[in-house]
């Protein structure tokens, strides 16, 4: 990779299976629940258009799926829509990786772009450990204990 790559990895271990893990992130009611009432619109295949939407149906990011491996991997070519100087940096690419561990489920999330010093991975990684968060709770609890919407913190 060049060195003018900024990237953004978390890595979390789930209390679940791979296939409900898989489920979990590409099934737009449960990813409601979690992504503080985002939806996310896309057929889940290569190729395919992908579409974050706030709660109120504004536009918040786009993209398509340029990978998807069921269950083990899909990334998202990614792209800010609602701040523009976010939106100027162009498309990001983020990975999602399950790989079973013992009993859990190893969940890597990269999100990196070619830019040094990328504004939207400095924002994206303030975002990811919430909702990752809310994710894994929510899969282990049945509920995501953050309510307030990615950004306000």
């Amino acid at each position: 990779m060049k060195n003018d790559v900024t990237r953004f990895v978390y890595v979390t271990f789930i209390r679940t299976t791979p296939d409900r893990l898989w489920s979990a992130l590409t099934t737009p009611t449960f990813v409601k629940q979690f992504w503080f009432g985002m939806t996310i619109e896309t057929e889940w295949k290569a190729g395919s258009p992908w579409k974050l939407l706030f709660p109120d149906g504004r536009v918040a990011d786009t993209g398509e799926i340029a990978a998807f491996d069921p269950p083990t991997r899909f990334v998202i070519k990614w792209r800010n829509e609602w701040k523009p100087e976010l939106k100027a940096e162009g498309f990001s690419h983020c990975t999602f990786e399950l790989e079973p561990f013992d009993d859990v489920v190893k969940l890597s999330v990269t999100h990196e772009i070619e830019i040094a010093d990328s504004k939207l991975i400095q924002a994206v990684s303030g975002g990811w450990p919430q909702i990752l968060s809310n994710l894994k709770s929510l899969l282990e609890t049945g509920e995501a204990p953050l309510k307030s919407s990615v950004g306000k913190h």
